[in-house]
């Protein structure tokens, strides 16, 4: 069983909600559609009143045949029948329209609201959380809530019927409707007794489904490295155990709500034997006659059906309200990145400083302490250290992705957490060493932070960067397919992309980090040649991995487990002989030395 639940825990951003609370929620979405619910309400009661005149019909033809046969009129009573089951078939048909639109409706302005609850979550959120799973709830968690919406009026539409027909079987005979109802508690204790261990097992259930879905996820995104490494046996197996514990969970899943039916139809079961035993006793006396006695064994069934059916619509409405739980859980997740104001941004200057801060991502592993940094406009600051040293920390506090435990970062003299953040962000550019590129034209990719940008322009800053040549290389120039996540481009041709992206918004900051890592020295040349544009008479942080992007920055700062420890321009700090001089000698020294050969080779 440990293994069976293994990994099945709540995240932690996950809450648990009483019945009564997700319910009130539920139906706060379906409130601006009150009309058409009030609609599917007045079509439900019609076709359960047109369900109830069948048997009440029959009852009385055969009532009318047994003690007045030369009245008894067949083509009228046929024509009533015909008639009842017509409008109730139409009334359902329109119950099916209405509810199927209105209960669409709801699951679009769920899936929007949990849609726009992922674009809103802050970087260390996706840090935590599989994307896999996240996903999960987005898509299938919502489409599970909609099946339990639709359910729920069906249910809705047979339990009237069953208050209907208990209404009027209390007119005909009190002691049987009473020998009628009177197994009614049992199951309704039974079914209820029932939710505890369904909502459990279900949560489970789609738990387990979001982890296989992140498994996959994960597995389909990293099949070039698995390939490369001819790991495909070790992801296959690895997706067989997680396969094997999804059904396992299924199989706990199956074995409870299989269980409660035999449970609910032996309980039925000893009501009907109750009723058709008493039924016997009144009719030998007279005291029903065999139209009231049709009418009893036909509202027997009409009640034992959507009562025992309770379990089984139980378990999916359990269901709907796990994923209620999950999704609404999605929705109320905390953000740590927590803004004070909501201030638009004038035209920034581009000054940074950070003051006394304190930063971690995780309790107790600090990155930065007492950091303070003072970046003034205009200025490319080159941020040089080794891995860990805390440089993309900065890049990413600076972005506000972040969220710092102490001190201040001030942009422009002002606090950062008073921005409007879209506003802020606007007049920020970003290169990361593994760019993303969406599916799509390049020219679609550049002009991706700039919609409203035309043909043009695209144009005019695909060309400023690398002076065009690169786009030469490109089988239908800008219009070239770039593929999903870029995959069409090699990666120098994503950062070019990514550089003249972002060139086209003009940022007044402007953040590279080690956008040259991972390229040839010839698109280096290229990107550098692009990068000289971008840097111009802006604010810019270099955090870089190779000489070629910091030696001609106007500072640079050396750090060291989050600490500075050294500052200046490249030949200051070469005169020092300091530990900057140490890492360009083993480091920066053999690159430069690396592309002299290749570009003499």
């Amino acid at each position: 069983m440990g293994f069976i639940m293994d990994g099945l825990d709540a995240e932690d951003y996950d809450r648990s909600y009483t019945d009564f609370a997700l319910v009130k929620r539920i139906l706060g979405y379906f409130k601006p559609h009150l009309w058409k619910m009030i609609a599917v309400a007045a079509v439900v009661f019609l076709s359960s009143v047109m369900d109830l005149i069948l048997p009440v019909v029959v009852s009385q033809a055969l009532d009318q045949l047994q003690f007045s046969p030369e009245t008894f009129d067949p083509i009228a009573t046929a024509l009533l029948l015909a008639a009842a089951a017509s409008m109730g078939w139409v009334a359902n048909l329109i119950r099916q329209w209405l509810s199927a639109e209105a209960v669409g409706d709801v699951t679009l302005d769920l899936r929007e609201d949990a849609f726009n609850s992922v674009t809103e979550r802050d970087m260390s959120f996706y840090d935590q959380f599989a994307t896999g799973k996240v996903v999960s709830r987005v898509l299938s968690d919502t489409q599970a809530f909609s099946e339990t919406v639709r359910l729920s009026i069906n249910l809705m539409s047979r339990l009237l019927l069953v208050v209907l027909l208990i209404i009027y079987l209390f007119t005909v005979n009190v002691n049987m409707t009473f020998i009628l109802i009177s197994i009614i508690p049992f199951i309704m204790f039974t079914a209820l007794k029932f939710r505890t261990i369904a909502r459990r097992t279900v949560t489970n259930s789609r738990r387990q489904l979001a982890t296989v879905n992140a498994h996959i996820q994960e597995s389909i995104s990293g099949i070039s490295v698995a390939k490369a490494f001819r790991r495909e046996q070790m992801i296959y197996d690895e997706f067989k155990t997680v396969n094997h514990q999804s059904y396992e969970v299924e199989k706990i899943n199956g074995y409870v709500f299989s269980s409660i039916f035999p449970i609910l139809v032996t309980i039925a079961g000893v009501g009907t034997a109750a009723v058709v035993w008493f039924g016997i006793n009144q009719a030998q006396q007279d005291v029903l006659t065999a139209g009231e006695w049709f009418l009893f064994i036909q509202g027997m069934g009409m009640i034992w059906f959507p009562l025992t059916s309770i379990a089984s619509f139980w378990s999916q409405f359990q269901l709907g309200l796990a994923a209620g739980e999950r999704v609404f859980g999605l929705l109320d997740a905390e953000a740590l990145v927590k803004q004070k104001a909501d201030e638009p941004v004038d035209e920034l200057q581009g000054a940074i400083q950070f003051v006394n801060m304190d930063f971690h991502y995780l309790e107790g592993e600090t990155v930065l302490r007492a950091f303070d940094l003072q970046i003034h406009p205009g200025e490319t600051l080159a941020l040089v250290g080794h891995t860990g040293s805390g440089k993309s920390s900065i890049a990413k506090l600076i972005s506000r992705f972040y969220e710092y435990q102490a001190g201040d970062l001030l942009i422009d003299g002002q606090d950062i957490r008073y921005f409007n953040l879209s506003s802020y962000r606007s007049q920020l550019g970003v290169v990361t060493q593994t760019p993303f590129l969406f599916d799509g034209t390049v020219m679609d990719n550049i002009r991706y932070g700039k919609p409203d940008a035309s043909d043009e322009d695209v144009i005019q800053i695909a060309n400023k960067v690398g002076r065009g040549d690169w786009l030469v290389s490109l089988q239908e120039g800008l219009n070239t397919q770039v593929g999903e996540r870029g995959g069409n481009l090699s990666m120098g041709q994503r950062q070019l992309v990514a550089i003249a992206r972002v060139l086209l918004q003009d940022p007044a900051i402007f953040i590279l980090d080690e956008a040259t890592a991972s390229v040839d020295p010839l698109t280096e040349t290229l990107i550098q040649e692009g990068l000289d544009t971008l840097l111009g008479n802006r604010t810019s942080i270099v955090i870089a991995h190779r000489l070629s992007t910091i030696q001609h920055a106007d500072r640079i700062i050396v750090l060291d487990h989050g600490e500075i420890i050294e500052s200046g321009t490249h030949d200051t700090l070469m005169a020092d002989s300091g530990h900057y001089a140490t890492l360009y000698d083993s480091y920066f020294r053999h690159q430069s030395l690396e592309y002299i050969e290749r570009m003499a080779g």
